[in-house]
């Protein structure tokens, strides 16, 4: 048996279209906690409590330590970069369990570009004993580190989710523009601003931006006063204008991914990504400074259309894991 971590929104999105596969009597789920929301609908079998701590990335591992339940199971499935992927994945390793680490092999190779998450990466894949890497660049990545783990490449799941929606998209005058990351905290001003300026110069197209709760996000909004600014919206609200806009401009990891599903031109507002594949199909376009926003965004919105593969799956990678899941858990 299986144990499935998950705490947030993106991670329930990847390891949803696993659950629906799999038999109920193979695995059990434990929440991490990040985000209690994703309770109303889903029920779990373990809970972690984060404690209120001034260091929160300190106390979420140590509450992940610490609580990590015992159970019948020899094994754990762990997802993509948070901090309690990490620490379920310790706890596992501390345990003697098998590690399951699902989105493994994405790499910038730069530990500030995205902080703290490239760490967690590159030490979660150094202890897991099977790897699902989305892509032949991530499967790369892990072989050339010499990890010892199994490595099977199989799509991102997150595209499972997404296969019904491929036919409905088309482009109306829409920009989805969501900005969050860390890294770019400290100069969120500066991207307000270039995209408010945007938003005055391309009056006959909507800038919407669903604000992130992050105190560090909310305190610019002011600064957005040609933007349509709406409340942080469920994840399906998130695709209905995804499947209808001209372009994305974002820093988060899994819009580069959804938006190049639905061939919808990306502009990334970070210095580096760990997704480097969508950039050679023409889906994705770094945006190292905010001075070069307007400029990327003036090409791009002339040019909007895309008609290529998406180099990050086909949708039907749950089904594939799950097989390997059937050989290998026994």
């Amino acid at each position: 048996m299986i144990l499935i971590c998950f705490g947030t929104r993106p991670e329930w999105l990847k390891v949803k279209p696993i659950i629906e596969y799999m038999d109920s009597s193979r695995y059990k789920l434990l929440f991490t906690g990040q985000h209690p929301d994703l309770l109303k609908d889903i029920q779990v079998d373990y809970r972690i409590n984060i404690n209120e701590s001034k260091n929160r990335l300190d106390q979420l591992i140590s509450d992940c330590l610490i609580q990590f339940p015992a159970g019948e199971f020899n094994s754990i499935l762990v997802q993509g970069d948070t901090a309690s992927a990490f620490a379920c994945a310790i706890a596992a390793f501390n345990r003697g369990l098998r590690i399951f680490y699902l989105e493994s092999g994405l790499r910038s190779y730069n530990m500030q570009h995205p902080y703290p998450e490239e760490a967690y990466r590159q030490m979660i894949s150094r202890i897991a004993d099977v790897n699902f890497a989305p892509t032949t660049i991530s499967a790369n990545n892990l072989q050339n580190e010499l990890i010892s783990g199994k490595i099977y490449v199989t799509g991102n799941t997150v595209l499972d989710n997404l296969v019904s929606l491929k036919e409905k998209c088309h482009y109306d005058d829409i920009v989805l523009v969501t900005m969050h990351r860390r890294e770019n905290h400290e100069r969120m001003h500066e991207w307000f601003t270039q995209i408010n300026d945007l938003a005055k110069q391309y009056k006959n197209i909507q800038f919407i931006l669903p604000i992130h709760p992050n105190p560090n996000v909310q305190k610019h909004k002011h600064l957005l006063t040609d933007v349509n600014i709406v409340q942080p919206l469920e994840h399906h609200e998130l695709l209905n204008i995804l499947i209808r806009c001209k372009l994305v401009i974002t820093d988060s990891g899994g819009l580069q991914e959804e938006g190049s599903f639905f061939n919808k031109k990306v502009i990334v507002c970070r210095t580096t990504t760990e997704r480097p594949e969508a950039i050679g199909t023409g889906h994705l376009y770094l945006c190292k400074t905010t001075l070069d926003l307007k400029l990327i965004f003036g090409n791009l919105i002339e040019n909007y259309y895309i008609n290529n593969e998406c180099p990050y799956g086909n949708g039907h990678s749950a089904q594939l894991i799950t097989e390997i899941f059937n050989n290998e858990i026994q």
